[in-house]
């Protein structure tokens, strides 16, 4: 994410979005969420069904383009043009659940980004950025002076990689990133990257493009993202299977 943000959203009706939002959808207690996070294991079990893919490898069905750019299906992959956009999945939202992505770079240093509890969905490129998260693609961020909390995996400027294992173009990487409660973890080709509670400490914003600080809805709109000409990730699998809670 490197561009200056040049459109803003109001903040407060967005809070009332994640609010209403929020109680209306949220399926297991506070007590319940915190009794699981004492328990990894028994927290992040997946339900037993059938991953839903929400690519259906021919075409775009259940997808929509917000913002510049935009994606296209070739030879059973998703790729783009230009930029800066998203492509959203605007049939539902998600949370409580896990969402596996397989993507590569085209080339060696290419950016892009996933995006999970986006509250409203999108109508530009830059309310996703700033009032949802996006799980960063981006192997060496010190090329744009960024640091290692811009790293792949990582929560876009808010969190601090647990591992570096991203793999450059044309390797394939995987994401598994797992929505339970407000706690966001991300997985990185099998190596866990982010492990991140809304109450958690955040560094200062560094840059006007780093999103504003602040919580997120536990259940929200996923995209990803077409950052510019230069930087194109393809992606072969977006899929999403539902977390056990118990």
């Amino acid at each position: 994410m490197k561009k200056v943000n040049t459109v803003f959203f109001v903040f407060g009706m967005l809070l009332m979005s994640f609010s209403a939002q929020t109680e209306a959808q949220r399926p297991v207690s506070n007590t319940g969420i915190k009794n699981m996070q004492a328990n990894e294991n028994s927290s992040l079990k997946a339900d037993s069904s059938q991953w839903k893919q929400l690519f259906n490898g021919k075409d775009l069905t259940g997808w929509k383009q917000a913002g510049p750019g935009s994606h296209y299906v070739e030879e059973g992959l998703i790729k783009s043009h230009g930029g800066m956009g998203l492509l959203y999945w605007e049939g539902e939202k998600f949370g409580n659940c896990r969402i596996r992505v397989v993507f590569r770079m085209r080339d060696t240093l290419d950016n892009s980004g996933v995006f999970i509890r986006v509250p409203i969905e999108p109508v530009e490129a830059w309310m996703p950025i700033h009032y949802g998260y996006e799980v960063q693609i981006d192997n060496h961020p010190e090329i744009w002076d960024e640091d290692e909390y811009h790293y792949t995996g990582t929560l876009y400027s808010l969190t601090k990689p647990m591992a570096m294992v991203g793999k450059p173009g044309p390797e394939w990487n995987t994401f598994e990133i797992i929505l339970q409660g407000s706690r966001t973890v991300v997985y990185v080709n099998g190596t866990k990257v982010t492990d991140y509670n809304e109450e958690d400490e955040v560094p200062a914003r560094v840059f006007d493009w780093e999103p504003i600080r602040g919580p997120r809805p536990e259940y929200g709109f996923i995209g990803i993202q077409n950052h510019d000409e230069e930087n194109v990730v393809f992606f072969k699998e977006i899929s999403v299977k539902p977390l056990l809670l118990q």
